[in-house]
């Protein structure tokens, strides 16, 4: 189909799918020669009306009885697990993850969506003690108001169902600014909700580049809270643009994630877990593991069982069943990655595996597995967050100094420790600066119910997911209720 066959997906603005200022193609990392989707782009007029359109249903979606809420988003829910395949493989072409991870992932955001519907039926507040004979006193939850959503790419239905999700289940309403590298598995997304049921102008979709409608999107007054998931740099501009306003902001940022394999660890598992946690997604993933630590009496082997696994590892188109590594997601990101190859060789890191493009058929934004022997941990190549599937490999002589290399990033997201000793393994939990910390498991990963985020630069502090995203997505309201006397 040429692109002037190719429907455009139009922006969702007050319940409506309108075309925009202009156009924005999608193209398949794997065969850029291929366009995936069109759509329409927002322009400034485009936001302000999409705030218009959030502000004037955000009364009516207050008022709404919670169990309503949930009962649109089991609705979504039940209408996403039906399209798994089609989103999955959508996902797949737009983004360049395999087709299991695609599919793995809107499964995921399935997951999400039943758990948040089931919260927006549980209690919110408490009843509370007071010094008054005759005063009764409890606090509850109520809802912000208009949340601004910014997603990135690589996760790009999962974490939108996970921001989009408890803001609607707690009461606010969204205005959505996703990636415009997969604009097409965000308009599937607002379509899954807007056919369960969501009153027009509860959420509201503009496409476009930051560079056009970045300062449109973030600089509405209306905004109450804002919730954001992206490189470090980019979210601690946005927080500076909007806190002098009072908004509520949430970031979600990056990783320089470790792992600490100990000379009693299971080689197999650690080897195993290691690989998934560097290398899937193609590296592309704020909780990927960056960095292996490992003690003397485990390296050789563990390095040679690591390298060799990752050798074999299929590159390949992502559609195929037998892909396991597909390509990054645009050129730029090939690109950025590719120059930490060369920061690694100028740097004089061994190469142990990999280290150059890998374009199987000739086209596409392809980058080897890629292992380096006896990193610098001062060096660019130990201290920076790559988004690529490169790991270096970092020796230490004993838990102690592995958890202060491991500290030693301005980073704190996730952290992983390899270990039969449960005493050595509780010293790192209680040692690393890390927001989740797993044991003899990889560094990726997280469950719907579980609080995800991480601490220094990685995030703002707060959580998403779980308990934890009430927090963030409501404030406290106190209620004194005095008797009358008789």
């Amino acid at each position: 189909m040429t692109a002037t066959e190719t429907p455009v997906h139009g922006l969702l603005i007050d319940g409506e799918w309108r075309q925009g200022a202009g156009v924005l193609e999608r193209r398949n990392p794997a065969r850029p020669s291929e366009l995936v989707a069109r759509v329409a782009t927002a322009g400034p007029d485009d936001v302000r009306a999409a705030y218009d359109a959030a502000a004037a249903a955000a009364p009516g979606w207050r008022r709404t009885p919670p169990p309503k809420r949930g009962e649109i988003l089991f609705a979504a829910a039940a209408l996403l697990a039906q399209r798994v395949d089609a989103i999955g493989e959508e996902l797949s072409r737009e983004e360049g993850k395999t087709l299991a991870e695609g599919r793995g992932e809107v499964a995921r955001a399935v997951q999400i969506l039943r758990w948040f519907a089931g919260e927006a039926s549980q209690p919110l507040g408490d009843v509370l003690p007071s010094a008054g004979a005759t005063t009764f006193v409890w606090s509850e939850r109520a809802p912000l108001g208009v949340v601004c959503v910014i997603t990135p790419w690589n996760f790009p239905v999962a974490i939108p169902i996970w921001k989009i999700a408890p803001a609607l289940a707690f009461g606010n309403t969204v205005v959505w600014k996703p990636s415009e590298l997969t604009p097409l598995c965000a308009v599937r997304v607002a379509q899954v909700l807007t056919e369960a049921g969501l009153p027009p102008g509860v959420l509201n979709v503009v496409h476009g580049l930051p560079s056009e409608i970045g300062d449109a999107v973030t600089g509405d007054e209306r905004i109450a809270a804002l919730t954001f998931t992206g490189s470090t740099a980019t979210g601690r501009r946005i927080q500076r643009a909007v806190v002098g306003r009072g908004v509520k902001v949430q970031l979600e940022l990056g990783g320089k994630n470790p792992v600490i394999v100990l000379d009693d660890a299971d080689l197999e598992q650690a080897v195993e877990q290691t690989l998934r946690g560097a290398m899937m997604s193609s590296g592309q993933k704020c909780t990927a593991t960056s960095r292996a630590l490992v003690l003397p009496g485990i390296r050789d082997a563990f390095a040679q069982r690591l390298i060799d696994r990752v050798g074999a590892l299929r590159v390949g188109d992502p559609l195929l069943e037998r892909t396991q590594i597909g390509p990054l997601v645009s050129e730029g990101q090939r690109d950025r990655v590719v120059s930490y190859l060369d920061v690694a060789a100028q740097e004089g890191h061994e190469l142990a595996v990999g280290g150059r493009d890998a374009a199987p058929d000739g086209d596409g934004w392809f980058v080897a597995p890629t292992v380096y022997r006896d990193v610098d941990p001062a060096s660019r190549l130990g201290q920076e967050e790559v988004f690529g599937p490169v790991l270096g490999l970092i020796a230490v002589d004993s838990l102690e100094q592995a958890v202060e290399v491991a500290n030693g990033t301005q980073y704190g997201l996730s952290a992983s420790i390899f270990t039969r000793d449960i005493a050595r393994a509780f010293a790192f939990v209680r040692e690393v600066e890390a927001g989740m910390v797993h044991v003899n498991s990889e560094t990726a990963g997280a469950e719907p119910q579980v609080p995800f985020g991480g601490s220094k630069a990685s995030s703002s502090g707060s959580r998403e997911q779980g308990k934890a995203a009430v927090a963030f997505f409501t404030e406290t309201k106190t209620v004194y209720l005095d008797m009358p006397s008789s």
